[in-house]
């Protein structure tokens, strides 16, 4: 990429100078060149913004993707030119195979990081495997810096695991270890300035997010604090924090503490959305391809694949998808009367 610019309004995606598939190019010149793939439905916590309280209904697991299916699909897109992945759940860590599939996707040539998101109860035992596997890049999920609090918010005990994945990602070289943090008023918004004192002597970028709203999760609009507002509750505390250059189709706004070793960070989905510079799909653990996180139209690969579709018809069927891809997402009010999954099934 050339060198980027950073203006008021965000980042801008510059043209790359290779050709780009046209197939992962949508009718506004988003290229993405990022891909989601949750490899399971299911997680050994039950956090309350992204599981309802009644747990979910899972797809049959003939239903699933198979591990070959993920290969499959995920080579196809790294030929079209997607460059990372990031693997999801659920937890993906509870897949037997985490480690192969990440040792068969460090093989395909042209992929360039490959990333996973974790509640980071499993992290420290396999972290080793999945480094030596080819693993990049770790987020890790972590609302409360207090265990009770932790207990609370996840409905499940295991708040000294989590601290052991992030020191283990440290130890092990990953630079920087990501913190998602899903801050929500009456939960979480009185520790933000724990977060950021959690980035002083650690390499992580802990990233505040703002609440989203998913089915099942009773969202309202007094839970979620703005990026805004949590900016303001830091600088009180640290006047001198200063804004991060950003990097093109980022989701997030960086800052940092001068002389702190790590940052912080705030994905503003909902008061701020960012997406002109969108640049990832999803592949749900079912094998439906989402070209929007909070988009309900939905392809299923997996179909296709079973009823012996050529490379060159998957191909067609996603640029289709791709193509009918939405300028932006509906407004956070809008959003939280629209139907779509809970997070946990995305």
């Amino acid at each position: 990429l050339q060198e980027l610019q950073s203006s008021g309004k965000g980042c801008f995606l510059l043209e790359h100078a290779a050709p780009f598939s046209a197939f992962l190019t949508d009718s506004f010149g988003r290229r993405h060149n990022y891909l989601r793939i949750s490899l399971t439905e299911k997680c050994n916590l039950r956090c309350q913004y992204c599981m309802p309280e009644e747990g979910v209904q899972l797809t049959p697991k003939s239903e699933l993707l198979t591990t070959q299916e993920i290969i499959t699909l995920a080579r196809l897109f790294v030929k079209e030119g997607v460059e990372k992945i990031r693997l999801t759940g659920g937890e993906p860590l509870i897949r037997p195979d985490v480690v192969d599939i990440v040792g068969q996707l460090y093989k395909l040539e042209g992929l360039k990081t490959i990333a996973v998101t974790t509640n980071g109860i499993n992290l420290a035992r396999l972290l080793p495997r999945l480094k030596e596997a080819g693993l990049n890049a770790i987020n890790i999920s972590l609302d409360t810096l207090v265990p009770a609090k932790f207990e609370f918010i996840v409905r499940r005990k295991g708040f000294h695991k989590v601290m052991e994945g992030i020191h283990k990602a440290t130890e092990l070289g990953y630079r920087p270890v990501k913190v998602n943090c899903v801050v929500m008023r009456g939960f979480n918004e009185d520790e933000l300035l724990g977060f950021v004192g959690f980035t002083r002597d650690l390499p992580l970028d802990v990233r505040f997010i703002e609440y989203m709203p998913f089915d099942g999760n009773k969202w309202n609009f007094k839970k979620m604090v703005s990026y805004k507002e949590m900016l303001d509750t830091i600088k009180q505390r640290w006047p001198e924090l200063e804004k991060l250059p950003c990097e093109a189709s980022s989701t997030a706004k960086s800052y940092k503490v001068p002389h702190f070793q790590g940052q912080i960070s705030f994905i503003t989905s909902m008061s701020e959305h960012f997406c002109g510079s969108c640049n990832r799909l999803r592949i749900t653990a079912d094998g439906n391809l989402k070209v929007c996180l909070f988009g309900n139209s939905e392809v299923s690969l997996r179909d296709h694949l079973r009823l012996g579709a050529s490379e060159e018809e998957l191909v067609q069927i996603i640029g289709a998808a791709v193509g009918r891809k939405k300028k932006q997402h509906a407004g956070m009010f809008n959003i939280s009367r629209m139907k779509n999954r809970p997070m946990i099934l995305i």
